[in-house]
């Protein structure tokens, strides 16, 4: 008995792990060969070994706090478990549209759409970031299980062309696409976690509303985080609609890079482009786009990008609905997110590295995003300000 069945030990479980972790090429192909269901994978595979992130962060959270540099809170236990339960979720969701796009992607690459396979595929790339997702219980060790989590690529990289049958010449090609989009996948799921955290507390609050009133509108608080339930109602009715085009196979249009790609400056707060650059893909339902910027001065750079989030904009509608705030303060910096002008921003900046992060969603579908060193925040944010938000906000209708 294998381990994609659902009855599989877990013996069949930690060896088929050490394979791929310590002899990947010849594990996939017994991969390649073995008869399989999603439900089996799911079941058998998937469902144990994406728990253990979650499970670690939480107990690590409880444990040891979350901070550094002698700055440390211990977050309260029931929004911990509520935001672990969602990243689970939100987790195995991943699996599913990451095999939706390596299905879709196959005929591009030359390769053979099937959709047991592709799964397949996705479900054991990600063995390494749930592995190394253990690390988590000890929070100092978390940025290693991070980079670890990266062999997850050579693990896609390998079984693509193998599962999908695809040319070896074009595996690179394909894993890079794939990536790509699993990334802005991740970017939109890391988002709406702690946001729709605090939205799930309150479900059996909002399903009294609704049938008291007959409608999803207004506002609540719960744990001082405000909840537009209209937005709510609205972020959830686009997810369905996108989950069924998915199911029906059929995309919902991006907007063209090239149409992004001029929305870029040449220049901004003296920083001058020297490079541009555009991707965009369409899997199962799901198109997305993306044109990005490298900028240059004295010897420092930062990368500007616009992403259409395509039928990702459901989630982060679902997001934006809840108007979360955190705030993160070290001996060198800060992050924090929330809604500001109605959007949802997130803001990292280190004064001693001098390099930092700024990104707003406009629209709630567009994400406008500045990355890289400058002498302040300051100037990440005037770079996210040139690209014309109202012209995002016009193409998001």
């Amino acid at each position: 008995m294998t381990v994609i069945e659902p009855q599989a030990g877990s013996s069949d479980l930690v060896g088929r792990v050490k394979r791929l972790l310590l002899s990947p090429s010849a594990e996939w192909e017994r991969i390649d060969a073995e008869p399989a269901t999603i439900k089996g994978l799911y079941v058998g595979y998937v469902c144990i070994l994406a728990a253990i992130p979650p499970v670690a962060g939480l107990i690590g959270g409880q444990v040891f706090g979350i901070g550094g540099f002698g700055f440390h809170i211990r977050p309260p236990l029931v929004s911990s478990v509520v935001s672990a339960v969602i990243a689970y979720g939100l987790s195995l969701l991943s699996v599913f549209l990451v095999a939706l796009i390596i299905d879709a992607l196959a005929p591009s690459f030359d390769g053979q759409k099937d959709r047991v396979q592709a799964f397949k595929v996705a479900a054991y790339s990600y063995t390494a970031a749930w592995v190394f997702g253990i690390l988590g219980i000890f929070p100092p060790l978390v940025m290693i299980g991070a980079l670890a989590s990266l062999y997850g690529f050579y693990l896609l990289y390998l079984g693509l062309p193998k599962l999908m049958k695809a040319p070896s010449e074009k595996a690179l090609g394909y894993t890079a696409v794939t990536i790509l989009c699993a990334i802005v996948l991740s970017i939109v799921i890391a988002a709406i976690t702690g946001a729709v955290a605090g939205a799930a507390m309150f479900g059996s609050g909002l399903a009294s509303h609704a049938a008291n009133t007959g409608t999803m509108s207004g506002t609540m608080e719960v744990n001082g985080a405000k909840v537009d339930l209209g937005k709510l109602d609205a972020a959830s009715k686009k997810m369905e609609a996108a989950a069924a085009r998915m199911e029906a196979g059929k995309n919902a249009p991006s907007v063209p890079a090239e149409t992004l790609k001029g929305l870029l400056p040449g220049a901004v707060a003296g920083f001058q482009r020297t490079g541009l650059e555009t991707n965009s893909g369409g899997a199962g339902g799901m198109s997305m786009a993306v044109a990005t910027g490298d900028y240059q001065k004295d010897g420092a750079s930062f990368r500007l990008a616009v992403t259409d989030l395509g039928a990702m904009a459901g989630m982060a509608a679902l997001a934006s609905a809840v108007d979360a705030q955190s705030t993160k303060e070290t001996q060198t910096g800060y992050e924090k997110s929330g809604t500001v002008d109605g959007r949802l921003t997130t803001e990292e900046w280190d004064r001693e590295a001098k390099s930092g992060r700024y990104s707003i969603l406009v629209g709630e579908r567009f994400s406008v995003e500045a990355n890289g060193n400058a002498d302040s925040i300051d100037v990440l944010k005037q770079a996210v300000a040139s690209v014309d938000a109202g012209r995002l906000e016009g193409l998001a209708r």
